[in-house]
């Protein structure tokens, strides 16, 4: 399989890292393009793939061709790459926001798949959400199907709208869990633990925590319940989290972030 990366930012090399890791292509098959030449230089020497600051040039030789930039970069690389493109080339975007028709219209180009994948991605513990339109072949689709597989799972959805509420849960979900471990860890550590004491603690315990729910067959609510006994420390903590409006704030927060994710796609 022949990759073309148009972009290579940090998901775009986690992408190039794990294709090559998992043999779905060879560096010989593996074409990058960018505007940071210091980038370029890093993947090159790095994973062996062929750079080049030409998007169009980048894009020429691949079966699928991976649009990995930023929201705000799309419009310029429509234009160079609009009606360039080999109608049996598939598209696979992971840019936020960006959505199939308008792809598709400024590519002038009906083969495409939108992905939200998120950043564990980096180390094969991800989470992709997919969607593809009608021109995509099962081929291609295999293709794409292995791609974001060798990132971690991947979830095949039909309707694109659930692509955006992918976005607030599992796109930007990461940031939600890092904001939990560092208050916890800040908590611990005012209550008088050591502080790389503290990070191993509420590590473990989240990693732990999300094996012990995959595991356990258990709905997560009533592992909470199953671990509150009345009266005692975690239903007093737990008490305090709901005072303070926890889950509302839990739930507005994905909320705003949907909204968001809806914005930018127009």
């Amino acid at each position: 399989m022949k990759i073309a990366f148009i972009g290579g930012g940090v998901m775009g090399e986690a992408m190039l890292a794990a294709v090559l890791e998992k043999g779905l292509s060879t560096p010989q098959a593996v074409s990058v393009s960018d505007v940071d030449e210091a980038r370029l230089k890093h993947l090159e020497q790095k994973y062996g793939v062929a750079v080049t600051g030409s998007n169009r040039q980048a894009a020429e030789t691949g079966d699928v061709v991976v649009l990995a930039i930023k929201p705000q970069n799309l419009a310029e690389v429509m234009t160079e790459l609009g009606g360039q493109l080999k109608s049996a080339q598939l598209v696979l975007s992971i840019i936020a926001g960006a959505r199939i028709d308008t792809l598709s219209l400024g590519l002038k180009h009906g083969c495409i798949a939108r992905v939200m994948p998120n950043t564990p991605a980096r180390i094969g513990e991800g989470v992709s959400v997919w969607t593809a339109t009608a021109e995509v072949s099962e081929q291609q689709r295999g293709w794409a199907s292995s791609i974001l597989g060798a990132m971690g799972r991947e979830l095949y959805v039909d309707d694109e709208r659930y692509i955006d509420m992918a976005t607030a849960v599992s796109g930007s979900g990461p940031a939600y869990f890092f904001l939990v471990v560092e208050s916890l860890v800040d908590a611990a550590v005012k209550i008088g633990l050591p502080r790389d004491m503290a990070q191993e603690l509420v590590l473990q315990t989240m990693l732990g925590s999300g094996h012990f729910i995959q595991k356990s067959g258990e709905e997560p609510a009533d592992l909470r319940r199953m671990v509150t006994s009345p009266g005692g420390t975690t239903a007093q903590a737990l008490l305090h989290l709901e005072k303070g409006g926890f889950s509302q704030l839990l739930i507005e927060a994905v909320e705003a972030a949907y909204d968001k994710a809806k914005r930018l796609g127009g």
